[in-house]
């Protein structure tokens, strides 16, 4: 059975409630990134491989027993390349570095302006070429998300550079049936809409998403980051990201206190709610993959190189954000559903899929598409499982709610409490060893002066 170590926050059959998951941080501060982690756990998982995530660790420590335990070490990444990431790419690197087995890096992709100017990542390039180079002398190629990002590492002198998109989009394999259900959107058409706070604070996302809610009564808007959910679930508003009051998730806002606001900690429930819904839209690309994988027709609004570059190489319907902020009414989502063709997204798939499948088969990995069931071993064990649902805003002053959340409160309480007690007792067999520690030079010197004083005195005085 050949062992791959996968970069993620959680396996897909780890169940955590919501509470946990906030706690334990398993979607690495932004849900999208457990959509590309679970499809590429899914694609590599054939009868011959088992996949197991690294709970999203870079120790460089465990490099021994990675190197003894895994026969690869798989990397999907996302917009790793920014400035905001530079310690933890540093971080993988160190580890990369110490490693033996091969190291496969799934679309990876460099971040700045919809200009696609590499300005802002010149001083980062330093760490750019080290964690390549680290890679590339483990594996025949690296893949990355699309041309901007392609075209930044040549330019470093990289050569073995693959086109790949993210694997989020072969979830199913060479299948991707989206397609319109309705001839039009109405009023009552039920529109997904989802965005970065970024986006809102200075990028205009906020006017279109108030012109949004006006118009469609059955709006939700679905959120991505740590801080999302957490002030939908706890009303927490400690994060930097709750001055952003226009944004849904915040407890301030009107779709907040009706209850038109999600947050999902699992993959499978995102998509699955996503199926009923007709249309989706805003500046997510993983928030509008997930609709795309759900059947639903999606239109990315692009504001920055990872989301524009991913758009054009699957050939996703996209608008710029900052053209459509400049109009609102131009981004209306009847408009953009009616604009929106899906044919080149559709048509194109397979060729896509098989240029994915090759660079894997290039990097020595196999994937259950062709080597496997197709996934279905996957799919029926996921089925068998009952994730929580999307995390919803507070709103409740039910017994049932408060119950919950009160209860995992007092269980936090207890284990600090247990942990608490542990401490203490190893800082007192600490103080007591520190003690024997401190006592023993005296307690040794006296023991050997009086083993070897006397017949050392009497070998003294006997050689006088």
């Amino acid at each position: 059975m050949k062992r791959i170590l996968i970069r993620s926050g959680k396996s897909p059959y780890d169940v955590v409630t919501v509470e946990d998951a906030l706690h334990r941080d398993v979607i690495a501060t932004n849900s999208g990134n457990l959509i590309f982690s679970d499809a590429a756990h899914k694609i590599l998982e054939t009868p011959d491989t088992e996949v197991v995530s690294n709970g999203m660790s870079s120790d460089a420590s465990a490099a021994a027993r990675i190197n003894e335990e895994y026969d690869a070490f798989v990397v999907p990444l996302a917009n790793a390349f920014r400035p905001s990431f530079e310690n933890s790419l540093k971080r993988m690197t160190r580890l990369i570095s110490k490693l033996r087995i091969p190291v496969v890096v799934l679309g990876v992709g460099a971040q700045t302006g919809v200009s696609y100017n590499p300005e802002r990542l010149k001083r980062m390039e330093p760490t750019v070429r080290e964690f390549c180079a680290a890679v590339l002398e483990r594996s025949a190629s690296i893949g990355v998300r699309g041309e901007f990002t392609e075209q930044y590492l040549r330019d470093m002198g990289f050569t073995d550079v693959e086109v790949i998109g993210c694997p989020s989009l072969f979830m199913h394999g060479d299948r991707l049936p989206v397609r319109k259900t309705a001839p039009e959107l109405t009023s009552e058409s039920r529109i997904a809409i989802n965005g970065s706070h970024s986006a809102v604070r200075t990028q205009g996302l906020d006017r279109i998403i108030s012109r949004t809610h006006e118009r469609y009564p059955n709006l939700r808007f679905i959120g991505q980051n740590l801080s999302d959910a957490r002030q939908l679930h706890w009303r927490d508003l400690s994060d930097p990201n709750a001055t952003v009051t226009a944004i849904p998730t915040h407890p301030d806002h009107p779709m907040y206190r009706e209850d038109k606001v999600r947050v999902y900690v699992d993959p499978i429930t995102w998509i699955d709610e996503l199926r009923p819904f007709d249309f989706s839209f805003g500046s997510r690309i993983h928030g509008n993959i997930a609709a795309l994988l759900a059947g639903t027709p999606a239109t990315v609004l692009c504001g920055d190189s990872r989301t524009l570059e991913l758009c054009r190489y699957f050939e996703i319907p996209h608008r710029r954000l900052d053209e459509a902020a400049k109009d609102p009414d131009s981004a209306d989502p009847a408009r953009l559903y009616a604009e929106a063709d899906f044919g080149k997204l559709v048509g194109g798939h397979r060729e896509r899929f098989e240029r994915f499948t090759g660079f894997l088969d290039k990097n020595g990995l196999d994937n259950t598409f062709t080597h496997g069931d197709g996934g279905a071993a996957f799919d029926k064990r996921m089925g068998a499982l009952a994730f929580p649902p999307g995390v919803r805003p507070w709103n409740d002053t039910d017994v049932a709610s408060l119950t919950s959340r009160f209860g995992w409160l007092h269980s936090r309480i207890d284990e600090l409490s247990l942990d608490n007690a542990r401490l203490q007792r190893e800082l007192v067999r600490a103080g007591a060893r520190a003690k024997t520690a401190a006592a023993a030079p005296t307690s040794v010197y006296r023991r050997a002066r009086r083993a070897v004083g006397r017949p050392l005195r009497r070998a003294l005085g006997a050689g006088q």
